[in-house]
């Protein structure tokens, strides 16, 4: 049996306040804003700072002050794109590897001090509980893009 409206609405207005919370935490962090860019560039060999807005949900423009910035202290390098000389690419320097580390290590003794009351049953289960719903959140997603497409496609091709 499916949970009950009210359950569904009290668990929503959790997720939006903590999202809300970290949201604002990490605007008003300098730590968690550099984090956030350098852990976007170290997944890729090198990207361009129009993806790394793209990516972020962010004007170009702050990319490009926070990208001069890390670049300033040697957290990552900048280079000339080869296929377009007018573009540049962005990567990560063994000194950007290192300050990932320690800021998520940070952000890890930080998140510790929100459950240090907890048992471990209890950080496990709501691990278990929030991968959960990242995964139902996904498959519905993905089963209302397949339906989207096959109602594009006119009757008499499908």
């Amino acid at each position: 049996m499916p949970p009950n409206k009210g359950d569904v609405e009290s668990m929503v207005v959790a997720l939006f306040t903590l999202i809300g919370g970290i949201d604002r935490a990490t605007r008003l962090s300098q730590g968690a804003s550099t984090l956030n860019l350098l852990q976007v560039v170290a997944g890729r060999d090198a990207i361009r700072p129009s993806e790394i807005a793209d990516i972020q949900h962010v004007h170009p423009s702050l990319v490009t002050r926070q990208i001069r910035e890390l670049e300033r202290f040697g957290y990552i390098d900048v280079r000339s794109d080869p296929a377009d000389k007018r573009a540049n690419l962005v990567a990560v320097t063994s000194a950007g590897a290192d300050k990932i580390s320690q800021l998520q290590q940070i952000g890890v003794e930080r998140f510790a001090t929100f459950v240090a009351d907890w048992e471990p049953d209890q950080v496990r289960t709501l691990t278990f509980l929030l991968e959960k719903l990242e995964q139902s959140k996904a498959a519905v997603g993905e089963a209302e893009r397949r339906y989207a497409r096959t109602e594009r496609v006119p009757a008499q091709f499908r």
